[in-house]
Formats: C-alpha cells, sequence, structure tokens
C-alpha cells in the first residue's frame, strides 16, 4: 500500500526532528524534537495523531513529544530507558525555557500525561498497529536506541541517528534487509579518527596533565558521553569526580543493563567515581585531578562553575569530547580562548584539546550501511551535507526530502 511521508524538520538539516506518516487512514508521527539554539527551533505542527515513535532520548528527538502525547489519544512507542532518559530532558527543557525566557510549548501535566502513553518496547519486539507491523532494532547510538522496521507490501527502515562500531556502552548497529531506507547523514563528508587511538590519547592526556600539577576537566553530554569517558577512565588510579545530570542518566543505564553490551563496565566506573551532590562536594571535586560534568557545550551546568576556578592556571585542562555547536560556549572557547561566565566574557588560561566519540557514523560506515541494507529507495535525513553521500550511493534512487513537502512510498 501506499503511504505519505513528510518531514517536519530535521530533513535538510541537523535537529528539531519530525516526520509524519499517513497510511491506511492512520497517521504515524516518528520522532519529535527541539534544536538546543536559542531559542529552541521547533518542528512543524503534526496535527492530528494515532501513533508515536520515538528512537532515542536526546531533546531534538524527543523535546516536543509531549505536545502531542499529552492529547490522551496518542500512544508513544519507545523503549522504556529511553521513555526515562526523555522524561529527565523534557523537564528540564521546562526549567532553561522558564530560566532564559523563551516560550514554553508545553507544562509539567503534559509531560506525565506523554509518560502515562508509553507503550514500551525492547529490541527484537514485534507488533502490529493499525495493519502494520513494526520491529525494534538496537541503533548503537546511545543505550536504548532503537530502529524502527515498519513491515506491510515491503519492509521501510527508519534508523535515527546510528553508530555502527562498537562504543565503551553499546554495539554498533546492524544493516536490516528493506526496501525503503531512512537514513541520518550527519557526518556527510565527514570521517571520525579511530576510536581507540582516541581513546589511548585521552589517557595519555589525562596522565601529562596530572603529572605536571593540573586538574583535567571534562565537559560532557549528559546522556551516553558521560557514562562512555567515566567508562574509558576507570582504570585510572586518581581522584574523580562526575557532575550534573549524568549522575542520573547513569543510574537509569544501571538500571535498564539489558541495554549495555557490557554490564559490569559501567558498574566499575560508577564505583570509581565520587558523585557530586551538594555545593561541599562541589568545592572538593575542583580540587580533584578529573572532573567530568555536564554541560557538554559549556553553555550551562556545573562545568562553569568549575572554569570559572581554574581559569587562571595553565597547568589545568578543558577536554572537550563533543561536538560544540555554532554560538556555543564551547565553540567560543575553541575560537577565541574566551567564554561566557555569568555575563562576563573570561579569558580561560587552561590547555585546550578536542577528541572525537562522535555517536554517530561517520560518512564511510553510512555508506557501508546503507549497502548492507540494500534497499530501493534511499532517504537521508538530519544532515546539512547529504548531496555528499550522491556519489558513493549512485546505484540506489536517493530521495532528500524537505521539511514541510510530501512524497509517497510503497509501504
Amino acid at each position: 500500500m501506499d503511504a505519505k511521508f513528510r518531514f517536519l524538520g530535521g530533513a535538510e538539516d541537523i535537529g528539531r526532528m519530525g516526520m509524519t506518516i499517513d497510511v491506511g487512514g492512520a497517521r504515524f508521527l516518528v520522532e519529535y524534537g527541539m534544536s538546543p539554539e536559542k531559542p529552541p527551533q521547533v518542528p512543524l505542527e503534526a496535527g492530528r495523531v494515532d501513533r508515536a515513535f520515538l528512537t532515542h532520548s536526546h531533546l531534538d528527538h524527543c523535546g516536543m513529544m509531549p505536545s502531542v502525547c499529552s492529547r490522551g489519544t496518542t500512544e508513544l512507542f519507545t523503549t522504556p530507558l529511553t521513555a526515562e532518559v526523555g522524561e529527565i530532558l523534557m523537564y528540564d527543557s521546562l526549567k532553561i525555557a522558564k530560566a532564559e525566557g523563551y516560550p514554553q510549548n508545553y507544562t509539567t501535566g503534559d509531560i506525565e500525561k506523554t509518560m502515562d502513553s508509553v507503550v514500551p518496547l525492547s529490541f527484537g519486539d514485534v507488533i502490529e498497529v493499525d495493519g502494520i507491523e513494526v520491529e525494534t532494532h538496537p541503533a548503537g547510538h546511545i543505550p536504548g536506541a532503537a530502529m524502527f522496521e515498519y513491515r506491510s507490501d515491503v519492509s521501510t527502515l527508519y534508523t535515527g541517528d546510528i553508530h555502527t562500531v562498537p562504543t565503551s556502552l553499546v554495539k554498533g548497529a546492524e544493516p536490516v534487509d528493506c526496501t525503503n531506507l531512512f537514513i541520518e547523514g550527519t557526518y556527510g563528508g565527514r570521517r571520525h579518527r579511530n576510536r581507540h587511538e582516541e581513546e589511548r590519547r585521552l589517557i595519555n592526556r589525562v596522565h601529562e596533565v596530572i603529572d605536571r600539577g593540573g586538574t583535567v576537566v571534562i565537559p560532557s553530554f549528559a546522556i551516553g558521553r558521560t557514562q562512555e569517558i567515566m567508562c574509558m577512565l576507570s582504570g585510572l588510579n586518581y581522584e574523580m569526580w562526575v557532575d550534573g545530570m549524568g549522575r542520573s542518566v547513569s543510574r537509569l543505564y544501571s538500571y535498564y543493563k539489558e541495554y549495555l553490551d557490557d554490564k559490569g563496565k559501567l558498574r566499575k566506573a560508577r564505583r570509581r567515581f565520587n558523585e557530586v551532590r551538594n555545593s561541599g562536594m562541589r568545592t572538593r571535586a575542583a580540587r580533584a585531578e578529573i572532573i567530568v560534568t555536564t554541560g557538554g557545550m559549556l553553555d550551562g551546568g556545573p562545568v562553569l562553575g568549575y572554569l570559572d576556578r581554574l581559569k587562571d592556571d595553565p597547568k589545568s585542562a578543558v577536554f572537550l569530547v563533543g561536538f560544540q555547536a555554532e554560538d556555543t560556549n564551547g565553540r567560543m572557547l575553541v575560537e577565541t580562548g574566551a567564554i561566557n561566565i555569568n555575563g562576563q566574557m573570561t579569558k580561560i588560561e587552561c590547555e585546550l584539546d578536542r577528541f572525537d566519540f562522535s555517536a554517530h557514523a561517520d560518512h564511510g560506515q553510512i555508506v557501508d550501511f546503507v549497502r548492507g541494507c540494500d534497499p530501493d529507495n534511499v532517504i537521508l535525513m538530519h544532515s546539512d551535507t547529504r548531496d555528499l553521500f550522491l556519489d558513493d550511493l549512485a546505484d540506489y534512487n536517493v530521495i532528500l526530502p524537505e521539511t514541510g513537502k510530501e512524497f509517497t512510498l510503497n509501504v
């Protein structure tokens, strides 16, 4: 049967994901997020939605779900880990919106209704909704992240964000034979550094900084990246602290350990790291050798307090382990050596280094994944460099959807 697809955001750009599928008289919504810009950017209106599917808990994929699922008639299909981590981020987005004076797109009550609408799915589960069979596959992006395969006349795979190599937390995503492949292209035209070499370089650089009497501050995203860095450093014999939202996420990961590749690795890491729970502990952590803390782009969170304390110490170092978007403190630090702390431009004398621990597949890995799925149609999304894939995917019918424009495929 034919289905009509329409991207509400995140087609030709990265973030604010959202896509509707109109099929057999029902409307599915696949992801509905907001981009963490200033102010946050949101997708187009979804309209009436019968079923919603959420691949993972990053804000640009889940952040607007309460505006749809709070209506009381929409079921939300996702893994239970994604639902619980997403709930943390939804509440946090409201707190940030209130503090920054941004529009609040939903209420705390809407978040509660959204959680009540969750239909939990685990990897390998197969369900039937509105005449469509849906199977859940691991996406390898972060713990709990899923790909959704929709089957009727043919198979349609929606990847969400994927990574195809194993990390400290999860195994890589594996191709699924399909006719239609909706796949992210975040890193179109770019290649990652070798992950094992980057891990060794991180550990060696940590030793260098501590040997000269400095402190290592590692700003890190709370979801996935904080826990990865903790696992990488867990074998070091230093005083190490973790601060911010990553603590809560780590506890959830430990509870839903079935979504981890090595269940003991994170448990060991959590035992090695001290958790900051109050201001007194934060003072102690600032004198420690390693601090892993939110926020990953230096725009908020405990990291600003640590950098304010250490800003004049050239023996200490800031190690950036995630992407630094435009108009963020992290990008400003890379380009100017200064950041905004409490409204004041502040020069950071600490050494700066960057590491590539992306949770997304790179250009070559995406191409290999496509070939492994062997689809007829490849729909590239979540990318502002989609044209760079065209030569490598010349054997396929490549579709480059545009936000707001409908197209039809047989499903």
